[in-house]
């Protein structure tokens, strides 16, 4: 086969491809950068939740980071769209309210959103306590609120510590995007999967996505090497 063929698969027109997997890659981001801030927010928040020492709270989000870590996501994505679902609806008619169709976009980022949350708990939490007490401290003696000692002292502190591991997760999360097809929304792994079956050139269409996925990381691995050199501006290089 020449590369006419090739090009003719991936071209933007019908009966091209190159459309629809670009479309695809965009959804594809769209849900990875929402997860992944929805993520981070809900591993911010249980991280804090973690380290405050509550008797109550800390066992539960200790229940939560183990179980969601210890379940394959798979099984979390489908068993948290279905369950999730029907409770909801469930709900809805407890409560005289007429059943809701749940949008599969936003179903995607928040399954993927409580996943990376647990991992994110973890990251978070040991970035923080890797923070020498004495900086904190010092905040509470020039009697700065605790937001502001978060704003001033925390998150510049905790970043560079922080980073290596949320750069992992988003990895992670732009792979786990493709769990979603299981769900029927069509996001770069289910163009693939039907660029292929329709046109039975799956080695090709299959290396295609490969080489996107690899760029996205590539490009990503870029950003969080620049924001990492940011963060530690100014810090002294061990070794």
């Amino acid at each position: 086969m020449d590369i006419s063929t090739y090009t003719s698969l991936l071209a933007l027109e019908a009966p091209g491809w190159g459309t629809a997997l670009l479309k695809g890659t965009l959804t594809t981001l769209e849900i990875s950068l929402g997860a992944f801030l929805a993520g981070i927010g809900i591993g911010l928040c249980c991280a804090l939740g973690k380290l405050n020492g509550s008797r109550t709270l800390a066992p539960v989000l200790d229940l939560y980071t183990t179980v969601v870590r210890a379940i394959p996501e798979l099984i979390l994505i489908v068993a948290l769209y279905y369950a999730g679902t029907d409770s909801l609806n469930a709900l809805l008619n407890a409560l005289s309210f007429e059943s809701v169709e749940i949008n599969g976009f936003a179903t995607a980022i928040l399954v993927l959103g409580i996943v990376q949350g647990a991992y994110a708990t973890e990251v978070i939490r040991g970035a923080i306590l890797a923070i020498p007490t004495g900086q904190i401290e010092a905040g509470k003696a020039f009697g700065m609120p605790a937001t502001m000692r978060f704003r001033r002292i925390i998150l510049p502190a905790m970043m560079p510590t922080a980073l290596p591991g949320l750069s992992n997760l988003w990895a992670s999360v732009t792979k786990d995007s493709a769990l979603i097809a299981v769900l029927g929304y069509q996001e770069l792994a289910m163009i693939t999967k039907l660029a292929a079956s329709n046109t039975k050139y799956y080695f090709f269409f299959f290396c295609t996505a490969a080489l996107i996925y690899l760029v996205i990381t590539l490009c990503s691995n870029s950003v969080f090497d620049s924001l990492e050199r940011r963060f530690r501006r100014g810090q002294v290089r061990v070794g």
